[in-house]
C-alpha cells in the first residue's frame, strides 16, 4: 500500500467521518452489530501494527467483488514498525482500516478492544516491555506537532465509536473478550444495548470488563451463552503463537498480528460447533 501524504485536518476528517459511519451502520442496534442471515463472514484477531497481514485480510475479503462479505477487525493499536526514535507509528494502520471502513462501511467492522481503551483513558499498558500509550503518543506528536492535540482527540472519539460486539445468524458472537470468571454475575448486561461512556471504559465498569477478561472457565463460558443466547464465542485479546487456540468447549480464541497469523472464515447461513469452525481457520502466511 502507497504512502500517503497525513495532514492534520485529512486525519481529523477521516476518524470523524470513521466515527459517523460506525454509529450510523445499518446492521448496527446498540453496541451490537447483527449480521444477517446470508453471506460470510472473516474475523481477524488482535492485528497490533501488522499491515502486511490487514494487506492479506483485505486480498482474502476482495470486498469489491464480494457485497455479501464481511470483514471483522479488532485490536489495530499498538505494535509493529517504529519510527526512528522508537514512537509506535501503529495508528498509521488505524486511520487505513478506517478508510477501509469508509470504503465499505457496511462490511467492515472494528471492534473496541481494551489497547482501544487504555488509548481512550490514558492508561498505561505494556507490549514487550514498552509503554504502548507513551510511544504511539510521542509519534503522533513528532507527525501532527501543533496539531497533535486535536487529531488525538478525533482518533479517540473515533475508538469510542466503535461497536463491542458482532452477532451473527447462526449463533456466533464475536467480542475482543469477555468479563472474567469473577466479574460475571455483576456484568452489566444493558451495555450493549445503551451509548456506552468513558466512566464505563473504567474498571471495574462494563466496557472494561468486556475487554480485559481472561482465561475463562468452563463454567463462565457456558454461563455467557446463556446469558447472551449464543452457542459459540469467538476472541481475540489472548496472544496465541500458533494464531489460534480452541480455549474451551465454545470458544476459539483468534490472533493475527504476528508471522503465524491466522484469520476465521465462516458462512453465515451454516451452523457451527468451536470444535468444526477450527476447519474454517486460515493461517495469513499462506496469502501472498
Amino acid at each position: 500500500m502507497p504512502e500517503r501524504p497525513v495532514m492534520p485536518q485529512n486525519s481529523i476528517q477521516l476518524c470523524r467521518k470513521g466515527a459517523e459511519l460506525n454509529r450510523s451502520c445499518r446492521f448496527r442496534h446498540g453496541n451490537v452489530i447483527n449480521l444477517p442471515e446470508m453471506g460470510k463472514v472473516i474475523v481477524a484477531g488482535d492485528l497490533h501494527g501488522h499491515r502486511r497481514n490487514f494487506e492479506r485480510i483485505r486480498k482474502i475479503a476482495d470486498l469489491e467483488n464480494n457485497p455479501w462479505t464481511h470483514v471483522v477487525l479488532q485490536e489495530i493499536i499498538h505494535g509493529g514498525p517504529e519510527d526512528d526514535y522508537g514512537g509506535c507509528l501503529s495508528w498509521q494502520l488505524l486511520f487505513d482500516a478506517i478508510r477501509y471502513k469508509i470504503s465499505f462501511p457496511d462490511q467492515v467492522h472494528i471492534l473496541l478492544g481494551n489497547h482501544d481503551t487504555a488509548a481512550i483513558t490514558n492508561s498505561s499498558v505494556l507490549k514487550a516491555g514498552k509503554e504502548m500509550n507513551r510511544a504511539l503518543q510521542a509519534a503522533m506528536q513528532r507527525q501532527f506537532e501543533k496539531h497533535y492535540d486535536t487529531v488525538y482527540t478525533a482518533m479517540v472519539d473515533y475508538l469510542l465509536s466503535q461497536p463491542l460486539a458482532v452477532r451473527c445468524p447462526n449463533r456466533i458472537w464475536l467480542s475482543h473478550s469477555l468479563p472474567a470468571d469473577d466479574y460475571l454475575e455483576t456484568f452489566d448486561l444493558s451495555i450493549f444495548n445503551r451509548p456506552y461512556t468513558l466512566d464505563d471504559i473504567e474498571r471495574p465498569n462494563p466496557v472494561y470488563l468486556l475487554t480485559w477478561g481472561r482465561r475463562h472457565s468452563e463454567k463462565t463460558l457456558a454461563r455467557l451463552a446463556q446469558m447472551l443466547d449464543v452457542d459459540v464465542f469467538v476472541l481475540g485479546h489472548q496472544p496465541q503463537e500458533n494464531g489460534w487456540l480452541l480455549a474451551g468447549f465454545n470458544t476459539l480464541i483468534i490472533a493475527s498480528e504476528h508471522a503465524f497469523g491466522c484469520v476465521l472464515c465462516f458462512d453465515l447461513d451454516k451452523p457451527y460447533t468451536a470444535p468444526e469452525l477450527t476447519a474454517h481457520i486460515l493461517p495469513l502466511n499462506c496469502v501472498e
